[in-house]
């Protein structure tokens, strides 16, 4: 039985180029339920599109021997390459992106053009995710920050760059803080003290609009509910590649499953 090619770039939780003979729904249950692997968390890929060449990547070696098992079953994964994957894409060859928690339940998400954050906030935390994983409080918005952190003269940021942005409201967070410092921060591992702090020194430090507030970004641990506006593939002088996030609504209508489980 012939069965269709397909390319997957894992943005979570390692940085790969897959090429696989499932759908994306069976991928999503053979990584997170059906691999001997162990794994135990949120799965987050994109599609590519597959006649998508790049020299740093051997596709076509890979596509040969993509055949499947004796007995029939389609092959779920040959990796293709696992280092330095996200800075090597072309997002112009992007499709949909998955979002999918340990169950295997998913939200499919397509990209449409992104315009920079118009809200009033002060602040923004930017969860960056691929291939750097860090926690950042900025006061700048989308757009800026892409560029801000896709400049090769950022010593903590790289040519090309997954993030996407936490819910939060700095003025509520420092009014709560105030009536009771030992508050539960919502944001996984950070101490609530530690983020005013944060808050504090990018007020009063004249020309700072970024401070990095968690050497790691443990995007399994948080809901989909806490995140806002979409995700982003950013690069610099380019425009970002933007996956805008579903509304509770929509989830509920359309992947209830996931809805159940967030």
């Amino acid at each position: 039985m012939d069965y269709e090619k397909h390319l997957y770039m894992i943005v979570h939780p390692n940085h790969s180029l897959i090429a696989s003979q499932l759908e994306p729904d069976r991928f999503i249950k053979h990584y997170v339920q059906g691999s001997t692997r162990y794994f135990e968390g949120r799965l987050i890929f994109v599609e590519v599109d597959p006649e998508f060449r790049n020299p740093y990547f051997d596709i076509d070696t890979a596509y040969s021997e993509l055949k499947p098992h004796e007995d029939g079953r389609p092959k779920a994964t040959k990796f293709i390459k696992s280092y330095r994957v996200l800075e090597h894409m072309d997002y112009d060859a992007f499709g949909k992106l998955y979002i999918s928690n340990s169950l295997g339940d998913y939200v499919e998400l397509e990209s449409k053009s992104h315009e920079p954050s118009t809200d009033a906030e002060e602040f923004r935390i930017m969860l960056e995710v691929n291939p750097v994983r860090f926690i950042v409080l900025t006061k700048l918005n989308y757009h800026d920050f892409a560029q801000f952190i896709t400049d090769p003269r950022n010593t903590k940021g790289a040519p090309k760059t997954a993030f996407t942005l936490l819910e939060f409201d700095s003025q509520q967070f420092m009014k709560e803080y105030e009536e009771n410092p030992l508050i539960r921060c919502y944001v996984p591992g950070i101490h609530p003290a530690r983020l005013a702090a944060a808050i504090e020194e990018v007020r009063n430090t004249p020309g700072k609009v970024v401070k990095g507030i968690s050497l790691d970004c443990p995007i399994d641990h948080i809901s989909y509910k806490y995140l806002k506006e979409g995700f982003v593939f950013a690069e610099q002088n380019r425009p970002c590649k933007f996956y805008p996030y579903l509304d509770l609504g929509t989830i509920e209508r359309k992947f209830y499953r996931f809805w159940k489980s967030m």
